[in-house]
């Protein structure tokens, strides 16, 4: 119950911290990128358009963090993750059609306990991203 509670409140504060740097808003879709992470969730932008990101808080340091972002437009995206320094980076290919995934999962321990900020930069002003941030515990 516990670990439910802290994940809705990390989700709610996560959508407070979303930035949209000069992008459009974005439009509502009944394609879902990605689903709800569920109470394994720390983080879930159900959707955004253009560069963005998010702050939170609430990391554990003996678990392991899934971060997991899909994406669609035509382009890519270049996802990074940081507390105090880099440590997670990659990309993930966004075609026009259909949704592209990527996913970096870190050992336990790579992520320290507290907040972290995770940034998306965009190809493309068009470009439709959602991203979900997990520690799962089995």
């Amino acid at each position: 119950m516990r670990r439910t509670s802290r994940a809705l409140a990390m989700t709610a504060l996560a959508a407070c911290g979303l930035t949209g740097l000069g992008a459009a808003p974005a439009t509502a879709s009944t394609d879902v990128l990605l689903p709800h992470p569920g109470p394994e969730g720390l983080v879930w932008v159900a959707e955004h358009t253009g560069d963005g990101g998010v702050a939170s808080g609430g990391a554990w340091d003996r678990l392991p963090t899934v971060l997991t972002v899909a994406c669609e437009g035509g382009g890519d995206v270049r996802v990074t993750m940081s507390q105090e320094s880099q440590i997670a980076a990659f990309s993930v290919d966004c075609p026009a059609d259909e949704a592209g995934v990527g996913s970096v999962t870190m050992d336990p321990g790579v992520v320290r306990p507290g907040s972290f900020v995770i940034g998306v930069d965009a190809s493309a002003d068009n470009i439709r991203w959602a991203l979900t941030v997990t520690q799962p515990e089995s």
